[in-house]
């Protein structure tokens, strides 16, 4: 008996960490100390030294079950952009710069080949955010997982000065919110997604002419990745009051987060189109329009509360850094949460 006939083979484990060693490579910043493969990961922060109050921002989360469509479409170059997004949108939206990224792979059998296209969107991610991939863990669990399937999550940390920090405090009545365009489903909500539509490999390629592509590549879509956006807006001599990543619970758990006391955002449904894919989930699925909205991005990633005369520069500077914003809403006095009409 070895570690190989008990279901974990060592060798496919130094075969994956090979073949993702171009892709970390590509992701490396200047602060990286030392190459992967050791116990952990090292990054100077002796340019963090110039800030003034220097804030550590961190960020965790997974891809959910929309792994579940990988696996069927063994398709599983983009689920990493996913982990990536989900966790450093969080912390872009505080107002952090992403420093760092590590991954965590948990596998049933490891194929070399599937975890080193795993890891290539998560490079893609970071890449994508300005983060280094400074370590990780590909994990064999013989037994415990079924041995085509995986798991995915991630964990961010970023920086920012003190007086940088997007916290909300200082919105008010009459601010505006400015959205920027999701591109679909991105990572949450994926269980209702798979009640909705037959989870099967012809549905998943079945072409809609509404979608302008199979269900398949609409759903597995890999979430956008905001960094460049906000930073182009800081760029442009704007401040962010506020800022909210729309994940789990939609419009209504997560605009409410960035809000203050006695603020209350109101969101006009007829200020961007929705799109399409939300439409057809909601038809087949015959879901109500309040609960889409409690549980999908809608077609909005991210939704900021900017000074009123800040929403042209705001636009131009999303528009530049080759994202889509829209004016959707405004601040008004009233109890905190949300008011979609």
């Amino acid at each position: 008996m070895d570690y190989k006939k008990a279901g974990v083979d060592i060798e496919a484990g130094y075969r994956s960490v090979e073949l993702m060693k171009q892709h970390v490579k590509e992701t490396m910043r200047p602060e990286v100390l030392g190459g992967l493969g050791g116990f952990s990961g090292a990054f100077s922060l002796e340019a963090i030294k110039k800030m003034e109050k220097p804030v550590l921002l961190s960020g965790t989360d997974g891809v959910g079950t929309k792994i579940k469509l990988a696996f069927l479409m063994d398709r599983h170059d983009t689920v990493g952009i996913d982990c990536v997004a989900m966790c450093i949108n969080d912390v872009a939206c505080a107002g952090g710069e992403p420093l760092f990224f590590l991954d965590y792979i948990a596998c049933g059998k490891n194929y070399p080949e599937k975890i080193a296209a795993i890891v290539k969107g998560v490079a893609e991610g970071c890449k994508q955010a300005g983060a280094a991939l400074i370590g990780g863990e590909t994990a064999e669990h013989p037994g415990l997982m079924p041995e085509d399937e995986y798991d995915l999550a991630g964990f961010a940390v970023g920086v920012a000065d003190e007086k940088d920090l997007i916290t909300g405090d200082h919105i008010k009545d009459g601010d505006v919110l400015v959205g920027i365009a999701s591109s679909g489903v991105h990572s949450n909500g994926f269980s209702l997604v798979r009640k909705v539509f037959e989870m099967t490999k012809e549905s998943l390629d079945t072409y809609y002419d509404e979608l302008g592509t199979t269900l398949g590549e609409a759903l597995l879509a890999p979430t956008k990745i905001y960094v460049k956006a906000l930073k182009s807006i800081k760029d442009a001599g704007v401040t962010i009051k506020g800022c909210s990543h729309i994940t789990g619970g939609g419009f209504y758990e997560n605009i409410p987060r960035m809000l203050p006391e006695g603020a209350h955002a109101v969101v006009k449904k007829d200020s961007y189109e929705v799109p399409a894919i939300f439409k057809l989930l909601q038809k087949k699925g015959e879901i109500a329009e309040e609960m889409m909205y409690n549980t999908y991005n809608m077609g909005l990633g991210m939704v900021l509360a900017v000074d009123a005369a800040d929403v042209d520069k705001v636009m131009e500077a999303v528009r530049k850094a080759g994202e889509t914003p829209y004016q959707v809403g405004y601040i008004q006095t009233g109890e905190k949460g949300v008011t979609v009409c």
